[in-house]
């Protein structure tokens, strides 16, 4: 019995480690900001590619074999898979582990304390208006970060009635 225990031991660590590891860096983004893919920036890519590696070894600490990474990459997709049944199950945990929509522009006007609070210069806010067909931010009727990192602009139409764009790719 030992020896079996000794031989699984090694994956079980890696297994633990693996979890612990998605834990933190779940946590970490959500401390540190919402973004979708498709808004990261260079910067972000970069760093995510950085913890991607710093993180590696710990997760499989001495056991880099085949095995090893096989077993880190279940217990990621296991882990995964716990993480989307609670926030789909439990709603108070998926506004804590995703967050909330946060109104960023109203009638026109943008909310300073919200675009501080998302961490949104003006120049990103303009950049995505525009890419939402909008010329100007005084032709917002609403605008919102979303809790899955994408910004929802409605804007009047021609009749004053209030439309929704969507960009290409946003659909889901």
């Amino acid at each position: 019995m030992a020896q079996i225990f000794d031989a699984i031991f090694p994956y079980l660590r890696v297994a633990g480690a693996s979890a612990i590891v998605y834990v933190f860096i779940i946590v970490s983004f959500r401390l540190f900001g919402k973004r979708q893919l498709s808004q990261l920036s260079t910067f972000d890519i970069v760093f995510i590619l950085l913890i991607s590696n710093a993180v590696q070894h710990p997760m499989l600490a001495a056991d880099v074999t085949f095995l090893g990474g096989i077993v880190s990459a279940v217990t990621l997709f296991v882990v995964n898979f716990i993480f989307k049944n609670i926030i789909y199950k439990v709603p108070k945990a998926s506004e804590l582990l995703q967050g909330h929509p946060l109104m960023l522009i109203y009638e026109g006007s943008p909310i300073l304390e919200n675009l501080d609070k998302a961490k949104i210069s003006r120049y990103e806010l303009d950049e995505v208006i525009r890419e939402h067909g909008v010329k100007e931010i005084k032709d917002v009727s609403l605008a919102v970060l979303e809790a899955n990192g994408a910004i929802s602009v409605v804007e009047k139409d021609d009749d004053g009635n209030l439309e929704k764009k969507i960009r290409s790719g946003d659909d889901v």
